[in-house]
């Protein structure tokens, strides 16, 4: 299962084209096909950055369209690398595709037909998630220490837990974020991986020259807490695309600071 780049209408994105997934509009945004100027340019997606709330209303009215999600119905929360997964229904749809989420948690979870799910990045790792079988998606926002918590296995355990669903059944897309090729660190990241994955985390930690400094692969710790959780290899699909190599598809945190727009993810059950 594979992560491809697409265009639809002048909006490139990210989805997985494999037909397991259609009974979803879902897709990862980059920066291309929007209305902002810079240094938003051109995407943007996110409302506190200090863009115009109306190019954000209309860059998400791009963007949903391309992937066929509806941007009037996005769900959405205020983002602190934390491990909360919090279930939404049609009651918590947005008024304003240009407002900002206001429930501290980094993961959504629904059943319902029609609601958007939506989480943002800019270098962290975005992952999508659904049950076909049961017919339920999540979606969450893992920068290092929500992956160090392993919100992705909170995710999944809130789909078992709240909504009936089988970890064998449940497809994962992990989208475009920082790699290990631009992601280097202090030992706070490491150890914050260890402290959650014990030694399954040493495949994704490696040690640079520099002392303490080192190389760490969130999207392959996040792929190995969803294979902890109970999903077949074969049914989580990874992104290969870098966030910090590719700036003239995506935004980097790390690279650009705040002055930068930002990407988003959605899901939503048709």
């Amino acid at each position: 299962m594979d992560i491809i780049k697409l265009e639809r209408c002048g909006v490139s994105f990210y989805a997985c084209p494999d037909s397991a997934w259609s009974g979803t509009a879902h897709g990862f945004s980059t920066r291309l096909g929007g209305v902002s100027p810079a240094p938003w340019d051109s995407l943007n997606l996110g409302v506190g950055r200090g863009d115009d709330p109306a190019n954000v209303r209309e860059n998400f009215r791009r963007f949903c369209g391309a992937v066929g999600a509806d941007a009037g119905a996005l769900v959405k929360n205020h983002q602190v690398h934390s491990g909360v997964i919090r279930p939404v229904t049609r009651a918590d749809i947005l008024p304003d595709s240009a407002q900002t989420g206001e429930f501290q948690a980094d993961g959504l979870v629904t059943d319902q037909p029609g609601v958007c799910l939506t989480v943002f990045s800019g270098d962290c790792v975005p992952i999508l998630l659904y049950d076909p079988a049961r017919g339920c998606v999540a979606a969450a926002h893992a920068g290092w220490r929500g992956t160090a918590l392993g919100i992705a296995v909170r995710a999944v355990e809130a789909m078992v837990r709240d909504y009936r669903c089988r970890p064998e059944h449940i497809l994962a897309a992990i989208g475009p974020g920082i790699g290990p090729c631009c992601f280097e660190t202090h030992s706070d990241v490491p150890d914050g991986l260890r402290s959650g994955l014990g030694a399954d985390a040493e495949p994704f930690i490696h040690p640079l020259p520099r002392e303490g400094k080192f190389s760490v692969d969130l999207k392959g710790a996040n792929a190995k807490w969803l294979e902890r959780a109970g999903l077949t290899p074969d049914h989580i699909a990874v992104c290969a695309a870098c966030t910090a190599c590719k700036l003239d598809v995506f935004w980097s945190h790390r690279v650009q600071g705040a002055s930068r727009g930002s990407m988003a993810a959605v899901i939503q059950l048709l």
